[in-house]
């Protein structure tokens, strides 16, 4: 399984990638899902914040993996990436994403589906790279992008490929907060430490009425569909 570190900072569960760029094939996603399985397990007050370790938070999808595997295959991979997409938007206690690093492509949508997000300062970077790529979006991913940074950041990051620091992220309403790069981890840990008591189960039906759309359009038969 990717290696992954799940601690606790009273309340507060942080989740640390630790795979370098922290790219997503079958390893990564399973050992996401077996740390939120924790994470829900848990009793009593609960809040999540995951991050990345050294200039990387996530790279997004391992593309050197998935360019060998046949497009069937690759297809229901990427089914279960926005699966996972999904299962932290409707988290049923806060998560915050501390972004200490790069932050592009599928890593980027990562860190959307949290519910807040802190990035360092100095060298935090969000990028959507589809463009030069040449690959285009497919539902499920289109959609999250649009419903967690709204139609003029979309068009700002979708329709230029362009890396955009912490300042511009904030302006743009990308992250809510810049840190140093000492503090960001610190700064997630307290923005959603006052809420770790809240019901989980208000959280979640709050989530799931708030998202409706989303949750939808990341999880139909239709959501790895390519737009024609």
């Amino acid at each position: 399984m990717a290696e992954l570190d799940l601690s606790r900072d009273g309340d507060v569960f942080v989740l640390r990638m630790k795979t370098g760029e922290n790219r997503f094939n079958p390893d990564f996603i399973g050992a996401m899902n077996a740390a939120l399985d924790e994470v829900e397990a848990c009793r009593g007050a609960a809040a999540l914040v995951t991050t990345g370790e050294g200039k990387f938070y996530s790279n997004g999808l391992d593309l050197d993996w998935l360019s060998q595997q046949e497009h069937a295959d690759a297809m229901r991979f990427l089914a279960t990436v926005l699966a996972l997409f999904a299962r932290i938007v409707a988290f049923p206690f806060p998560t915050c994403a501390a972004i200490g690093g790069h932050a592009f492509a599928g890593g980027g949508m990562l860190a959307l589906a949290h519910d807040w997000r802190v990035m360092r300062s100095d060298r935090g970077f969000f990028c959507l790279p589809e463009l030069d790529l040449g690959m285009p979006l497919v539902l499920g991913m289109t959609s999250l992008i649009k419903e967690k940074i709204g139609p003029r950041a979309f068009r700002e990051t979708v329709l230029t490929g362009g890396r955009f620091g912490a300042d511009d992220c904030v302006r743009m309403g990308i992250v809510d907060q810049a840190a140093a790069d000492a503090e960001v981890i610190s700064s997630a840990v307290e923005r959603v430490r006052p809420l770790a008591g809240k019901s989980r189960d208000a959280c979640k039906a709050l989530k799931k009425g708030l998202y409706a759309a989303l949750l939808t359009d990341l999880t139909c038969t239709d959501a790895v569909a390519m737009p024609k």
